[in-house]
């Protein structure tokens, strides 16, 4: 099970980089997105034609962050991911179109390609915690698994 502090701070941000890595060439891309956590993955839009969706499609394994931009150490907060990307299907389509569009309901003025991130490793850093406290989860094959360091 993944961390309530984790599940907060996804919840309560909106936008999250994205990493892809094709031919040897890395790319980064800001989407919206939005988290649910029952099945803890990502959900966000990208048309098929941008550079990190064609990427998507040749090598699903992301990185991602999310991140709290805040002048003060002590309340410095972020995530670091990875994960596996696809388009969801069936009624998972259906889930995650529904939460998407409750989110921003703007996208439902515009066509939207949605894409989910499938989470296998997550890294979160709150200096509120203390100085460079890391909270990490990995999901190790069909289990998960919650680590503190």
């Amino acid at each position: 099970m993944t961390d309530e502090r984790i599940i907060k701070f996804f919840r309560k941000h909106h936008v999250l980089t994205i990493a892809t890595c094709s031919g040897n060439e890395p790319w980064c891309a800001n989407c919206f997105y939005v988290y649910l956590p029952e099945e803890n993955i990502l959900v966000f839009t990208t048309d098929h034609d941008t550079r990190h969706g064609r990427e998507f499609l040749i090598n699903n394994l992301v990185a991602g962050t999310v991140v709290l931009e805040t002048p003060v150490i002590g309340k410095i907060r972020g995530i670091q991911f990875q994960g596996l990307v696809s388009e969801p299907k069936g009624d998972l389509y259906e889930k995650v179109r529904s939460a998407y569009l409750k989110r921003f309901p703007v996208a439902m003025l515009m066509e939207t390609h949605l894409w989910i991130v499938e989470l296998t490793y997550i890294k979160m850093t709150d200096n509120r915690l203390g100085f460079g406290k890391k909270l990490i989860w990995k999901k190790e094959q069909e289990n998960d698994v919650r680590l503190t360091s």
